[in-house]
């Protein structure tokens, strides 16, 4: 007891070396205990070696396939380095193994869609949704793969949902706005993205896209000062120089009307 003691100190002092020593040392007479084969993973894991970080992991599944943080905490892995297959593989089983905890469901959904297979994360998510109304988490995940496949409406009516679980958020309004203007409902769109400066005056591209709708609606006045704030942000010279070039055809047009 005193080693695990001594090592979760080092664990928690962040001294992911000595961590490993002391862990396993007590692997050397205690070599069937998950908790510390995870554990192990961590240290590895926060010291930068990946690879025994899972080796780690799996023997730790492999003694327990009962302990949730351990699946989480190889799919981390598989995520970062963008092994989607196994990180779908082990989700799988963390949900035949513990099928009441619905946070497998959604990292398998967040694998699906980055491999692009989002019917897959679509069901996923409307599961979670069924068991949970109130997840907004999955909610925001589900607007976005709608939106990927091109169903406006259907990624409108989740971020709204969205919205009466939080409302302070800058972001859900940009995606509303997004999701709006591809749907050509340019008013609630634009709507969607001065809420979206209202909530943080530091969201440079909500400037920009408002005033590309104010622009598309003719209120040449707007779309100038829009365009001018943000440049006053730090975005890239050329970006910068092609606003410049925009908001002089912009005067030369309102000249000519």
């Amino acid at each position: 007891m005193e080693k695990l003691e001594k090592a979760l100190e080092c664990f928690k002092n962040q001294d992911w070396n000595g961590a490993i020593d002391l862990f396993t040392v007590i692997l050397e007479s205690d070599p069937t205990n998950a908790e510390v084969y995870n554990n192990l993973g961590l240290c590895y894991a926060n010291a930068g070696n990946e690879e025994k970080a899972e080796k780690n992991y799996l023997k730790s599944i492999e003694l327990n396939p009962l302990i949730a943080q351990c699946y989480i905490n190889l799919v981390d892995i598989y995520y970062k380095q963008k092994r989607y297959g196994e990180g779908i593989n082990v989700l799988s089983y963390a949900i035949d193994m513990l099928p009441e905890d619905l946070i497998f469901r959604h990292y398998l959904a967040r694998f699906y869609m980055e491999d692009t297979k989002l019917d897959l994360a679509i069901d996923e998510l409307e599961y979670i949704l069924d068991k949970q109304p109130d997840n907004y988490d999955a909610y925001y995940d589900l607007g976005r793969v709608h939106f990927e496949l091109g169903n406006y409406e259907a990624a409108i009516e989740n971020f709204e949902n969205i919205l009466e679980y939080k409302d302070e958020n800058e972001w859900i309004y940009y995606y509303l706005g997004e999701a709006y203007q591809a749907n050509d409902e340019i008013d609630k769109a634009l709507s969607n993205f001065l809420k979206s400066i209202s909530r943080n005056n530091k969201m440079a591209i909500a400037y920009k896209k408002a005033g590309i709708l104010f622009l598309a609606r003719r209120d040449f006045d707007d779309a100038i000062e829009y365009f001018e704030d943000y440049m006053n942000f730090d975005i890239p010279q050329e970006e910068k120089d092609n606003m410049k070039s925009l908001i002089e055809r912009i005067n030369r047009q309102k000249e000519n009307a």
